[in-house]
This record gives C-alpha cells, structure tokens and sequence, in this order.
C-alpha cells in the first residue's frame, strides 16, 4: 500500500466518523475539511457505498448516514486523549452539577476504547494538571442537562425563579433559546411568557424546574441575531 493509499484510506475513516458526527454534510463541507475536490469527495462517497456502508444522498441537501449504523469505536491518538483530559479537569471545577456528571459519564466510556499504554498516560496526566478556579468545588446549580434536552427538544418549561432585581421569587412558563456561561455562571436564554419578551435566566437564581410535555414553536433567529437585537436595545436607551 502506498502513500496515496494510506491517505485515502485515513479520509475514508474521517469521512465516516463526520457522517456520523452530523446529521448532514454536503459535498463541499467535505471536501473544504480535507482539502480535496468535489469530485474526490463522490468518489470517496461511492467507495464507502461499495463497501457497505449505508449512505443516503439527498439530492440538493448532501449525505447522511442511516439511522443506528454505527462502526467500532474510534482509536484516539495521545494527543487527543490528552485534550479529552484536560478538558475534564476543567469541567469538574464546573458550578452545574449535572454538566460535571454527564460528562464525568462520557469521558469514562472514552477512556474505555483508548489502548493500554494511552490510559497510563492519560491517568499521569489527571494527576499531574490542575486547574486553580473553583478551588472550593462549588455547585451552584444542577440545570444544565435538563436545560438541553429542553432546548433541543422544543418542551416549555416551568421555573420558580428569584430576581435580585426586584428581589421576588415568581413563577414562569418559558421557551428555551440558548444557553451561554460566563466564568461564574451559566445563564439561559428563554423567551419568558410572562414578560412576553426573551430574558436571561442565571441558573444559580433558577429555585425549581419542570420540564412540561407541552411543545413551542421554535423560533426562527439565530443566536446572533438575538445579540444584535440586544445591542440595539442597549443603544436605544437614552443617557440619564
């Protein structure tokens, strides 16, 4: 085998980790990530049918990879082992408990397919890196998972949330948009129905949550576009 066929051969391997990874890639998406033509790219895209491996085309749209086939786990390189541990130091100085645990979980089902000597090294590195914020190990709230499938799910949800603003507790049905942290919290964006406008939510004031089986329509800006709104909200503002 020679070198342009060990390079194909990689390409293969990435290019169906990425059908995998994402719901749908076109084309050009795959090539600009490997830097290959368009061309090389469908050639790639049969010599992965020929093998078996389920591809959809959707005319105009790209591929995508049929539900439930999966490969074996992938191999990850040291260097790559050692970026998915220092992300987890990171993470468990994290104030959402839920965020910490989720990830705690699937950081341990990759440590599994590593081979024997990355997981030495992996273990020396988690014993040998540290991260000094959050030295007291402070959980301020336990939202963030639940605050995901809601978002990406489309439930209302339910909240009990206290304003130091106004220094009330009230209680509101809200639509979930995003979800962004700063270095001391993390903060969801909804569109709230009782103030019939889009608020930020600190999950640390959030004081209960329910998750309603009830849908909302998914609202159509994008997160951008939200900032961009709120920029010129601040800007309109007149000077005091």
């Amino acid at each position: 085998m020679n070198d342009n066929d060990l390079k194909r051969l990689s390409r293969l391997t990435a290019i169906l980790t990425q059908l995998q990874t994402k719901r749908l890639l076109t084309a050009t998406e795959l090539g600009n990530k490997f830097s290959v033509s368009n061309r090389t790219i469908y050639r790639d895209i049969k010599a992965l049918e020929q093998a078996g491996v389920p591809i959809i085309t959707e005319d105009g749209k790209g591929y995508s990879i049929m539900d439930g086939y999966r490969i074996p786990p992938v191999m990850f390189t040291e260097s790559e082992a050692n970026a998915l541990i220092t992300a987890e130091q990171l993470i468990l100085k994290n104030k959402d408990a839920s965020f910490v645990k989720e990830y705690s979980e699937a950081i341990t089902k990759i440590k599994s397919v590593l081979r024997n000597n990355t997981k030495d090294k992996a273990d020396l590195l988690t014993n040998r890196i540290i991260f000094r914020q959050n030295t007291d190990n402070q959980k301020t709230s336990n939202y963030l998972a639940i605050l995901q499938l809601a978002l990406t799910n489309f439930n209302l949800i339910k909240i009990k949330y206290h304003s130091s603003e106004t220094n009330q507790t009230t209680e509101r049905i809200i639509e979930p948009f995003a979800i962004y942290s700063t270095q001391e919290n993390w903060l969801l964006i909804a569109f709230c129905r009782l103030r019939k406008d889009f608020r930020a939510f600190r999950f640390d004031r959030i004081q209960d949550l329910i998750t309603l089986n009830e849908k909302f329509e998914p609202h159509k800006m994008t997160l951008q576009e939200y900032f961009e709104i709120c920029k010129t909200k601040c800007f309109s503002q007149p000077l005091t």
